[in-house]
């Protein structure tokens, strides 16, 4: 992902080491501000490396692979640009397309057949994809710590490092929860958040809501009661250089919030299947004026309805409830969707 971006000498109406014949979404910026604008296309994984950068009349065109989930401020053209020299994949050495994840440089594979399994792992190290180590799901996600067990199929540990939007996480896939997939709608929050408030996430894990939060200018804090999890937080916000703005808790929140109480500007309560269990607390933590982004799993017939009574239950007559936002963030299981309810509480 680092390579690619020109340095700025010699014809600006040359497409960065190739032809320019095929028109694809990009990001229009100043030369002068493109390898800045190039590396945080990269850290939120958005930058097409099919096609390449493109200079043409002192500006740089970035293709992108999500025009949607470009962060706001980057202008976003369309723009003829020369298509990259093909690198080796894993479905070329294996001949299908395997599906897999990418975690930083590890790549995480579910496969039940050991020898399929096998296969992708070595045409995953094999290909020209920067990584080495290779995961199989061993387990579904469990226990209150929410984590899962691995097969090592390649590499040497489960630690990585992921890039996102401009943050950097440390993690342990072993140790902690943590969904790459969940970037753009990590991001969608983030983007409401202003400086100066004050973030609660109840169930933080390693902080890809809490960091966000505090680069913004919040004053962030972050609950989990797995002990790993906050250990790899407070890293998280030394290496984003907001530790100053981050207080990281571990233990229950539903203990925790005795001291935050009427506290919270904003609420993240990402814990989908359970959530509802927790309004109580939200209620206790929220300020005289407060979002809630309240995640659930539902049914399709009616993903929102439930978590909105709920919300609308628990905070009574205490607060006016508008609910400002009711978001698809994917789809879960055959009929049952994963959704997100952005709730403003107004005491």
């Amino acid at each position: 992902m680092d390579s690619g971006a020109p340095n700025g000498d010699g014809d600006e109406n040359d497409a960065a080491g190739g032809e320019a014949e095929t028109p694809v979404a990009c990001v229009r910026v100043p030369r002068a501000e493109g390898e800045a604008t190039r590396r945080e296309l990269a850290e939120a994984e958005l930058i097409a490396e099919s096609y390449e950068i493109a200079g043409e009349d002192g500006h740089l065109y970035i293709p992108v692979t999500d025009p949607a989930a470009v962060p706001e401020g980057l202008e976003l053209a369309t723009h003829a640009v020369g298509e990259r020299e093909r690198q080796t994949t894993p479905a070329d050495l294996l001949g299908s397309e395997p599906s897999y994840e990418r975690i930083g440089d590890v790549v995480l594979i579910d496969e039940d057949d050991p020898e399929r399994a096998r296969a992708i792992a070595r045409a995953v190290v094999e290909s020209d994809l920067p990584v080495e180590t290779v995961l199989n799901k061993a387990s579904k996600v469990k226990g209150e710590k929410r984590v899962r067990e691995w097969e090592l199929l390649a590499g040497e540990g489960t630690e990585t490092v992921h890039r996102e939007y401009g943050c950097e996480y440390l993690l342990d896939l072993a140790a902690v929860y943590f969904s790459p997939r969940l970037a753009t709608e990590r991001h969608r929050v983030t983007e409401q958040i202003r400086e100066g408030e004050r973030v609660f996430d109840m169930f933080a894990g390693v902080g890809p809501f809490v960091i966000p939060a505090a680069k913004r200018g919040a004053t962030a804090v972050g609950c989990d009661v797995n002990g790993r999890a906050i250990e790899y937080l407070r890293e998280n916000a030394r290496r984003n250089g907001v530790a100053d703005r981050v207080t990281a808790i571990e233990g229950d929140v539903r203990e925790a919030a005795d001291d935050y109480g009427d506290w919270a500007d904003r609420i993240v309560m990402n814990l989908p299947h359970s959530a509802d269990e927790f309004l109580e607390t939200a209620i206790a933590l929220a300020g005289d004026d407060c979002v809630i982004h309240y995640y659930d799993i539902q049914h399709e017939k009616d993903p929102f309805g439930p978590g909105e009574r709920a919300i609308r239950a628990a905070a009574g007559g205490e607060y006016e409830v508008t609910v400002e936002t009711r978001h698809t963030v994917r789809s879960y299981a055959p009929h049952e969707e994963n959704v997100c309810l952005d709730v403003r509480l107004e005491r």
